[in-house]
């Protein structure tokens, strides 16, 4: 460990002056991320071209999307989609307990993130982003996934389901982006501040912060992996693209209009879970209020849905408290597999 001394705003932001220094072990690329179960198990991990999406976009470069399988046998397949500047170990805490329980879990590193391919022209919007874990799904031979999207990747899942409303056996948004309303004046703030510069100038001290405040509630030196593989990414090849994909990113998710207006669309059953001491939603610097008043605009919208908030837990409440997580998100899918067999409705709720 190393003792850094922090300027106020960086110690405000690191939230502590000693912190631990990850970056002078050297760049670490994607490539080299090790995705592992949190016993160290390593997953069995694939890479798949989508022509469809290459072709669509004419991104000039294969559409490789990198992702993990466990349980290829399991009687209903759940494919997990991350959030923003994150991959697909986020979900460290759910693939190897969901494949315990019978499932076929993938999950996937979006394009632009991870160890899938980042191209510069894919356009980042959430409709875009549904567009590759449909055909990410199609390649898989999934007519009807099971969606868990968490953050962003909530947003995309969402986009999914209002697009393809008959193509998705269960939704479950996680802190979900999709539900909070932006202005035009609003998004074109973000477009004008949110840069590959911006994401580029963060010191790892405040990495520690920013990873540790605005995602967690409960964090855990468990969790220093996140802080580390981040920091050290910054000296590779091909951090501009990944930033680049961030900020793309950012513009899609505060487009919020097709989401919001379109949430009586989506058919499948649909679990709303998130964190009461979440950071991230509402956007603190724009909107007041509190989480769960986003989240009941899209409860209210979504016919049928089932709303959970978890006591204690942050935006990033899938590894904040993930037993309680897992607890309610497989009880939820346990529910669903009797009703979408005979009647895909389901009684509103809300805890």
């Amino acid at each position: 460990m190393r003792c850094t001394r922090l300027s106020p705003v960086i110690a405000a932001l690191a939230l502590t002056a000693c912190i631990p220094s990850f970056s002078q072990k050297g760049p670490m690329p994607f490539s080299e991320y090790p995705y592992t179960s949190v016993e160290g198990q390593p997953w069995t991990e694939g890479d798949l071209v989508l022509d469809e999406i290459t072709q669509r976009f004419d991104l000039g470069v294969p559409a490789r999307v990198h992702y993990v399988e466990l349980n290829p046998e399991g009687r209903k397949t759940v494919i997990f989609v991350h959030g923003l500047g994150s991959y697909l170990k986020f979900w460290r805490y759910q693939l190897d307990a969901f494949a315990a329980e019978g499932y076929r879990v993938l999950a996937l590193d979006m394009l632009g993130y991870g160890k899938s391919a980042k191209p510069a022209t894919f356009p980042y919007t959430m409709v875009a982003m549904a567009e590759v874990v449909r055909a990410f799904a199609k390649a898989q031979g999934v007519e009807r996934p099971v969606l868990v999207g968490h953050s962003m990747g909530g947003q995309t899942s969402l986009s999914y389901a209002i697009t393809w409303p008959d193509e998705v056996e269960a939704l479950v948004l996680t802190a979900p982006a999709g539900f909070e309303k932006f202005s035009p004046a609003e998004r074109e703030w973000f477009r004008s501040v949110f840069s590959v510069a911006l994401v580029k100038s963060v010191p790892e001290a405040g990495l520690w912060g920013s990873i540790r405040r605005n995602n967690f509630y409960r964090w855990s030196n468990d969790y220093a992996w996140l802080v580390e593989e981040r920091a050290r990414v910054i000296g590779t090849d091909e951090f501009d693209a990944y930033a680049y994909a961030q900020v793309k990113s950012v513009q899609g998710l505060t487009n919020t209009e097709f989401t919001r207006g379109n949430l009586g669309r989506v058919k499948a059953p649909t679990l709303i879970i998130f964190g009461n001491k979440d950071r991230l939603i509402p956007n603190r610097f724009m909107h007041p209020g509190h989480t769960r008043g986003v989240m009941a605009y899209g409860h209210d919208g979504i016919q049928g849905s089932k709303m959970v908030e978890l006591k204690g837990c942050g935006h990033t409440v899938q590894m904040d408290c993930w037993k309680d997580y897992n607890r309610e998100v497989l009880g939820f899918l346990g529910g669903t597999v009797t009703a979408t067999t005979g009647s895909s409705a389901s009684t509103p709720d809300v805890e």
